[in-house]
């Protein structure tokens, strides 16, 4: 089952980092950790995740919207039918429109037909791993959708991207990730500092550059690079986590105890 990182939800959901943080806190969704304590999301929680804060606007009342959802994911697949979903509000009801079928999400009935609206509180959710040709003739949203299956054309499509852009900061850290992810960790660093130079402090950017100084073994460098990670976002949990990590290898306890403190404090005591 694929897995989504904060980045991947912020950029698909259109979320910010603060309001995935607050629909965790309130218990929406559960997501798993990853490597270096990194938050992981399922395609349910993404979907739970963007319906919750759809109904929130839409002011449906927070004890049915926390039903609602509960039944919401019993009935979800795992991954993105070719179909598409579409999740909305109508009057006080949570309804699901999966190709030519339509739910309600609390009880799972089946309805004749249903009709949202983005602006009243219904989601779209688009399939992202269709063929390019599909897609918009934009050289990101192609990269996006070859991720999943040709990571070499998602990294020449970034590549693209970047080229029709240099000041495209989200096919920059895409890119980045994906070299490392492949190994090529080098060039990883050279697109990640080429980013910086670009666009300056970016807090992701910076953690991103973290963790592969890291997984090089630098860990000097990796503490310089997530100590400005978050005085760009003072918020950022998992810089946080990590520099405590890191500080406790480097034989420093006050320093690890500090943003270990931090971390605790802006997940609420959860680990």
């Amino acid at each position: 089952m694929h897995q989504y990182g904060v980045h991947d939800v912020e950029k698909l959901l259109g979320l910010p980092r603060s309001t995935i943080r607050a629909l965790i806190a309130a218990g929406f969704v559960s997501p798993a950790r990853g490597p270096r304590n990194a938050l992981l999301f399922s395609f349910q929680d993404l979907i739970v995740l963007r319906t919750a804060q759809a109904l929130a606007t839409a002011n449906v009342p927070h004890r049915r919207i926390t039903r609602s959802l509960k039944e919401l994911r019993r009935h979800l697949p795992d991954e993105m039918p070719l179909s598409g979903l579409r999740i909305g509000a109508v009057a006080d009801r949570v309804v699901v429109s999966e190709g030519g079928r339509h739910w309600q999400a609390e009880t799972g009935q089946y309805l004749l037909a249903f009709d949202g609206d983005p602006v009243e509180g219904s989601l779209s959710v688009i399939d992202r791993t269709q063929a390019p040709a599909a897609l918009d003739d934009n050289w990101f949203d192609q990269a996006v959708a070859f991720e999943r299956n040709d990571t070499e054309a998602a990294v020449r499509a970034y590549e693209q991207a970047i080229q029709a852009d240099p000041g495209h900061l989200d096919a920059r850290i895409n890119l980045g990730r994906l070299l490392h992810e492949s190994g090529k960790l080098a060039r990883a660093e050279q697109v990640y500092r080429d980013a910086i130079n670009a666009s300056g402090a970016d807090p992701l950017l910076l953690f991103n550059l973290g963790v592969l100084l890291e997984d090089m073994d630098r860990k000097s460098e990796a503490v310089m690079a997530y100590e400005a990670a978050v005085r760009a976002d003072p918020d950022l949990a998992d810089g946080h986590y990590n520099l405590a990590q890191l500080f406790v290898q480097l034989e420093k306890p006050q320093d690890a105890l500090r943003h270990m403190s931090q971390y605790r404090r802006l997940v609420g005591g959860r680990k």
